[in-house]
């Protein structure tokens, strides 16, 4: 097997001497290795999963021995002996001694030597000699069975040199109600009491974090979960990984306030009232977690994601808030360590707590800020040029899944990839360095975006703007191998295109609180779409055609894949394509069914019929699909963590329809053919932000971005101009960006120009959860609109970036200035 060498920008680069050679670390025996005497407890579980590997790779077991044909070593754990045969192999460890989770990896006198500069690092050198062998980090997670081989090998120069951008990174698991909670009681903790889990599920996410190259989690904690510290076993699997536990904005000193404070025993959770109380009850926590890699969350915030009790005006939240960080720090200094600067700890400015840090709120400067998005994947703030100088540096707390206004996406996750690419390298620019935590209530479903998020944290330089779909096409062909892969690529990114538009559980145009106060008045939860089939040649049906359209893409390359990659295959992409399809064409052909059939005439009325019955069947076939996912897919393993209605929101129910159908009317219906559709711009003329007739230095095109999936991010000042033919006539013009935020106290404007005539400025800055702003983060773009008057002939468009983080996406001019459509009609820039 020859490999295909994988470089990170970290790598170590010597002069090679001669022609390279191939060497062979295994053919046939058994996979052999040798480890120094003394080493972490991580190391341990490292080289357990990397026999499990070998295991599944070449059938035969791994066997530990002196000579083996691989070498590892711990170097904080080293003893003289074992450091002088690194310096006979002339390893470079000096260089990489001093750096955390750093590790090296090389060939010398015909043995593959692993060096790590810590426990972690030694991992993360194991198991990167796993993904050489062709096993995937989602071996487990992703049931991605590896291919049998009968001979490994390794370029006899290859050398690599790898230590991670950010400090810290990892997951927290939130919103784990309808999936990881019920499929641990199921099927791993299962002689745990229910909503308890244990430490068999963190074992195994412990497992999954390490291939990711992780190395810090925030626990499951939502109303119903048992606090992490209060279930037997789980701080010291946590402490065998070496993994650095910490707690999310709303859970200080490392407690779970909604299962741990007991109103009955302790009062009011108030420390302006019940200041003792509040005191001692994170005091125990500190005493408890002092000898363990750990991340101390400071601060205050309600018992779960709601204000601090006890203070109202302005200057009381300021002056409360400030007594309890200075309290905390000096509980740390007297229970963890007196030098409080070796402490790590975070304040996470997160909603009402960002307005008392910006009143003037006084954090120690050893302190990470971490910053937050505004749920839906747009940074709201970063550091500015004096943060960044903090010693504590600074964090971001993003997310890829999230319940709340104004509307959850806890089934899927379809997060574009090219928005958490630029959000994440802009934090990542602005030395946000320090800690990254991604909200997953499931990190199976959420495999592809959770990969890159971890891939990024790892290694910042891994990804470019036009290789995002290179990462995209690398991971695809790590599951499922080189030639499914390469045919998967085009498919997924229309798939992520398609999401882009709409998220499927945004398809019902509903908003959760605002419904649910409405529906409990009796409102009707029928809600129609934007989407329209009457306009651009029935942009309705058009979006539905393009999801078939790689549904039959997928169904092909399923029929090339080893049969023991099916499942697999299932999760990671047939699941979501199929279900975020069928979520499409039940609310767009239930609209339809509405439109064109009356209640009183419905029965007879064989067009609402044919789009009632494709309605009512993509429903049961996300039931169907769903069925599959937990009974039968890889026989019943993960039963219970794939939930197709999430919190029963209106989006998941049974399709509004103008009436019943009889199973007589479904099954005359069910082989109606889809309309056929034609992309008509219709007196229109649009444009992809990408085909620019010229653009200003610093203009970079992101891959997967945007319902273009080509959105161009100006600098400050950076313009794009477009040159086109117009009619005479009166015209709208809409321009279609990011709903990217100003991340600073600044706004966030451009303005544009036709022909050089004076500008027109617009702002995108909108107050957290706005009308605009909700709209805005359903639909993925900000669209902005001015009435124009055209001439015919030539003419010019300028979009100029007047703040930072403007990024353009579409621009259409309409003459037809009150149509009511969705999507801008122009082909993607695939």
């Amino acid at each position: 097997m020859i490999y295909k060498k994988i470089f990170f920008a970290a790598m170590l680069a010597l002069p090679m001497t001669g022609q390279a050679k191939e060497i062979e670390w295994y053919s046939g025996g058994h996979v052999s290795y040798s480890v120094q005497k003394k080493y972490g407890t991580v190391v341990e579980k490292a080289l357990e999963m990397f026999e499990s590997d070998m295991q599944a790779v070449t059938g035969k077991s791994v066997h530990q021995k002196s000579d083996g044909d691989i070498e590892v070593y711990q170097l904080d754990m080293v003893n003289n002996k074992e450091l002088k045969v690194l310096d006979k192999y002339q390893v470079p460890y000096q260089k990489f001694i001093t750096k955390q989770d750093a590790f090296w990896m090389g060939v010398r006198k015909g043995k593959v030597i692993i060096v790590g500069s810590n426990g972690r690092g030694t991992a993360y050198g194991i198991l990167e000699l796993s993904r050489k062998a062709g096993v995937s980090p989602w071996i487990y997670w992703g049931d991605v069975k590896p291919m049998r081989q009968k001979r490994l090998t390794i370029d006899d120069h290859f050398e690599t040199l790898q230590s991670p951008s950010v400090e810290f990174r990892g997951v927290f698991i939130n919103d784990e109600d309808w999936s990881n909670r019920v499929w641990d009681h199921k099927k791993l903790d299962t002689r745990l009491k229910e909503g308890e889990m244990g430490p068999k599920y963190y074992h195994k996410l412990f497992e999954l974090l390490l291939r990711l190259r992780g190395n810090a989690l925030w626990p499951a904690m939502h109303t119903g979960t048992t606090a992490f510290f209060k279930v037997r076993g789980n701080k010291e699997v946590a402490d065998s990984f070496d993994i650095c536990v910490g707690s999310s904005h709303c859970e200080p000193i490392l407690r779970n306030n909604v299962d741990e404070w007991d109103h009955n025993k302790r009062g009011n959770y108030n420390f302006i009232s019940n200041r003792k109380q509040v005191e001692e009850y994170w005091r125990e926590r500190a005493k408890e977690t002092a000898g363990m890699d750990a991340l101390y969350t400071i601060g205050m915030r309600g018992i779960h994601d709601g204000s601090m009790e006890g203070v109202k005006t302005k200057q009381e939240k300021l002056q409360g808030l400030q007594s309890v960080i200075d309290f905390q720090r000096q509980l740390l200094a007297q229970e963890v360590n007196k030098d409080i600067t070796k402490v790590p700890q975070v304040f996470i400015p997160y909603k009402e707590v960002l307005e008392i840090y910006e009143a003037g709120l006084q954090v120690p400067d050893d302190v990470c800020l971490m910053w937050c998005d505004d749920n839906y994947g747009y940074m709201t703030r970063l550091s500015d040029a004096e943060q960044q100088k903090r010693k504590g540096g600074a964090g971001v707390y993003y997310h890829l899944s999230y319940w709340g206004r104004p509307h959850d996406f806890l089934w899927l996750t379809t997060m574009q990839p090219g928005l958490i690419y630029n959000e994440m390298r802009q934090a990542y620019d602005h030395n946000a360095r320090r800690l990254w935590i991604v909200n997953v209530h499931d990190p199976k479903v959420a495999a592809y975006d959770l990969s890159l998020f971890m891939d990024m944290a790892w290694d910042i330089n891994s990804v470019a703007p036009n290789t995002i779909q290179k990462h995209l096409s690398d991971w695809l062909k790590q599951q499922f191998g080189e030639q499914a892969g390469a045919q998967l690529v085009k498919p997924m990114t229309e798939f992520y295109r398609l999401c882009g538009i709409r998220h499927p559980e945004f398809m019902g145009w509903n908003q959760v609180e605002l419904d649910k106060k409405k529906y409990d008045r009796g409102w009707s939860p029928v809600q129609d779409t934007e989407f329209s089939a009457d306009e651009f040649g029935n942009e309705l049906e058009r979006y539905l055609a393009d999801y078939d359209a790689i549904k039959k893409q997928i169904d092909q390359v399923e029929k090339t894949l080893r049969p023991e990659l099916r499942d697999a295959f299932f999760a990671a992409i047939k699941y979501p394509v199929y279900g975020a399809a069928a979520m499409a064409t039940k609310q767009l052909q239930a609209q339809e069914a509405r439109h064109i059939g009356k209640p009183s005439s419905f029965h007879n009325d064989s067009e609402a019929l044919e789009s009632a019955v494709r309605s009512w069947n993509a429903y049961t076939e996300i039931k169907d699909l769903t069925e599959y996912y937990n009974k039968k897919m890889a026989n019943g393993k993960w039963d219970g963590n794939m939930n197709m209605a999430p919190r029963d929101l209106l989006v998941f129910q049974e399709p509004t329809l103008p009436g019943k159908l009889t199973q007589e009317e479904i099954t005359k219906y069910s082989n109606s053919d889809p309309v056929d559709t034609k992309l008509d711009t219709d007196r229109s003329i649009v444009r992809n932000a990408c085909d620019y007739s010229s653009a200003s230095a610093g203009a970079q095109t992101v891959e997967m971005l945007g319902h273009s999936m080509k959105a161009v991010a100006l600098p400050i000042g950076g313009s794009l101009t477009y040159k086109f033919y117009a009619d005479d006539g009166n015209a709208v013009l809409r321009t279609a960006l990011i709903p990217t935020q100003a991340n600073d106290k600044g706004d966030i404007r451009y303005s544009i120009s036709i022909d050089g005539q004076p500008p027109i400025v617009y702002s995108l800055k909108e107050k957290f959860r706005s009308d605009r702003w909700k709209q805005n983060v359903l639909r993925g773009q900000a669209i902005r609109s001015e009435n124009i008057r055209l001439s015919a002939g030539t003419h010019t468009l300028e979009i100029k970036a007047l703040d930072a983080h403007i990024i353009v996406d579409q621009w259409m001019i309409d003459y037809d200035i009150d149509r009511q459509f969705y999507m801008f009609p122009i082909k993607p820039a695939l």
